[in-house]
């Protein structure tokens, strides 16, 4: 069965915080209600834990490490699901149940799977 990544595009928060917990119920309760076309998922700490790493020039250059989000952005990447789905229609259909998509945005890629 065809994958495609879910990417969760929110405003840039701690989900842990006590103000998120409804929010962070309604996500509870997409993975459960789609447990079995979600093979996996992950909640990503804020932007600012991030470090962007560039190598400059070629393989084996000079490897340069910067803290902090990539970009200034109202919504930051967040998050992603691993969604099993009969083709891209399907995984729309998915994908807006995800509370993310309500708000903020989801974006919808393909997998190519290596054989």
């Amino acid at each position: 069965m065809p994958q495609y990544l879910a990417l969760t595009y929110t405003a840039d928060v701690d989900w842990w915080a006590p103000e998120q917990a409804e929010e962070l119920a309604e996500y509870r309760r997409f993975g459960v209600d789609f447990a079995g076309q979600v093979k996996a998922s992950a909640v990503l700490h804020p932007t600012s834990t991030a470090t962007v790493v560039r190598v400059e020039g070629a393989r084996g250059g000079p490897v340069i490490t910067t803290d902090g989000p990539y970009a200034e952005t109202k919504e930051a990447l967040t998050g992603y699901y691993l969604i099993e789905a009969e083709d891209l229609e399907a995984a729309v259909k998915i994908a807006a149940e995800i509370p993310a998509a309500w708000g903020g945005a989801v974006e919808v890629r393909p997998v190519i799977i290596a054989k």
